[in-house]
């Protein structure tokens, strides 16, 4: 039995993913291609909508990072920078598990995520007051951090989407959250960020909404 699956306790998290970002729709990088502009900074935000880390209940708390990196970050790439914020109203345990689960420690996908990454420096992590929204229909989702960060984004249409209808994807080369995971498009109506070194302003770019649901510490 390895190190962590003798210390980490089975846990699940389950909940929504969304990324805001400077490609142009759709994000190349999730179909494991270069970026748009050969290098991506971006927002990406999860709310665990169900969730335990052992007996630590985490339903309803949220974690947002700040990332970027030149090239294909599925295969080479370099310059890789992330801050990460964990939500605020999180009791000790809970923190104690974000921590353990998001940065890769408590194995699953996000260990996967992170060693395949492998970010050259964190500029910071921070307890912050972690706003998110996912449009029940996915519609559009949101995220905000009061003058630090802002994400907001409107569900992909055009002249022939019906009505109601929402552009997916399915069997992504290059899934954010792990395999199996359906993939729904968006535009950016607001992308900012204002902290740990990270700054930008822009709309009108790539932005997608997946689901995630991870169990660990396999």
């Amino acid at each position: 039995m390895s190190e962590t699956a003798a210390t980490v306790p089975r846990w699940h998290a389950a909940g929504d993913w969304f990324d805001t970002c400077r490609c142009n729709v759709p994000c190349p990088c999730s179909f494991a291609q270069l970026p748009t502009y050969g290098e991506c900074d971006g927002v990406l935000a999860w709310h665990i909508r169900d969730g335990n880390y052992g007996e630590v209940r985490l339903d309803g708390l949220n974690v947002l990072m700040l990332s970027s990196f030149v090239g294909n970050v599925w295969a080479e790439h370099s310059d890789t920078y992330a801050a990460v914020f964990l939500d605020e109203r999180a009791d000790a345990p809970q923190r104690e598990a974000l921590q353990m689960i998001f940065g890769g420690q408590a194995g699953s996908w996000p260990a996967a995520m992170i060693t395949m990454m492998a970010p050259d420096e964190i500029r910071g992590m921070d307890f912050a007051p972690i706003e998110i929204e996912v449009d029940e229909d996915l519609g559009g989702w949101r995220a905000t951090i009061p003058d630090r960060v802002e994400a907001r984004a409107q569900a992909l249409a055009g002249p022939t989407t019906p009505e109601g209808a929402r552009v997916q994807s399915t069997n992504l080369p290059g899934c954010e959250t792990g395999p199996g995971q359906v993939a729904t498009w968006g535009r950016s109506t607001a992308d900012r960020a204002n902290a740990f070194g990270f700054h930008w302003s822009r709309e009108g770019q790539s932005s997608k909404h997946i689901p995630f649901d991870w169990t660990g510490p396999d």
